[in-house]
């Protein structure tokens, strides 16, 4: 076939292919394929400072139960590091890490002088523990009504961690969070205004871990739930021998993840129950 003749059959093909349009299976390699979901397994559990219903100091016990989730990214509440004799004066957050061969940020609300000088600071706060690596952290500040002070008032104080930890590649936004425990909800009507704004500056998929001291139908927890759905697990958290009420949390921010499913573990290791669940990224 002379050149000429050949150049005018490909042009004729291409003008063909044009006008009858992209074969379905070329269409699909030109096109890029929709990124798959990946699975994250997440959990909250206030741990009571390493003491069971029993109320016996045993980090044994507690690890052998958060192991036991086989969770990638784990909120800790109630986490001594240094604290007191409850605790053996040890930094439970970082043996829990340790023991389950996860990274750790503590992110403490206390932070008071050593017993004896040159010792560690007294810390009792929050923690995120994660099987994937922690790129950056910081300990935000929400308003609180001190433990510490004999005559407190509502003021701004640490205790708020978040973890930007990066799963397959892709950044996650993970905060923890324990609100104020009394009865009178306006500490935590202001700690939830805190809550959103600090979360507000953040972009990409976002979990907030957390003991609320509040049940889901509160006032005070209402405008949580207008950018984050609740992963409810449909039983109850506290207290862990009996539950009647659940106050513990996993949140994620809407259109970022899908909750596939959740759960509360039956637990003696604390005076809470954990929450559990089971999450799928969205793809980019």
């Amino acid at each position: 076939m002379s050149p000429r003749r050949r150049s005018r059959l490909l042009l004729t093909a291409a003008l063909l292919g044009a006008l009858l349009g992209t074969p379905p299976a070329a269409a699909a390699a030109a096109s890029p394929a929709a990124s798959p979901g990946v699975p994250l397994r997440v959990a909250t559990y206030n741990i009571h400072a390493g003491a069971g219903t029993d109320n016996v100091f045993d980090l044994d016990r507690q690890t052998s139960e958060l192991r036991s989730l086989h969770a990638d990214v784990i909120g800790l509440q109630e986490a001594d590091r240094h604290w007191g004799p409850r605790s053996e004066w040890r930094d439970l957050a970082g043996e829990l890490a340790e023991r389950l061969g996860m990274y750790v940020y503590f992110a403490p609300i206390y932070s008071l002088d050593p017993a004896e000088p040159g010792g560690p600071r007294a810390e009792f706060g929050v923690a995120v523990l994660s099987r994937y690596r922690i790129v950056s952290a910081e300990n935000h500040e929400i308003t609180r009504l001190s433990t510490q002070d004999p005559d407190p008032s509502p003021a701004p104080a640490p205790g708020f961690g978040e973890a930007v930890v990066r799963v397959k590649g892709r950044p996650v936004h993970v905060y923890v969070t324990h609100l104020d425990y009394r009865p009178d909800p306006a500490v935590r009507v202001a700690q939830v205004a805190d809550t959103r704004r600090i979360m507000a500056e953040d972009r990409g998929p976002k979990i907030l871990l957390g003991d609320f001291n509040a049940e889901p139908g509160a006032p005070e927890l209402a405008p949580l739930w207008e950018e984050l759905t609740d992963a409810d697990p449909g039983a109850p958290t506290f207290p862990a021998l009996d539950p009647v009420k659940r106050i513990d949390y996993v949140a994620v921010s809407k259109g970022a993840a899908q909750v596939r499913r959740a759960w509360v573990p039956e637990s003696v290791a604390s005076d809470h129950r954990a929450v559990v669940a089971d999450l799928v990224l969205r793809g980019r």
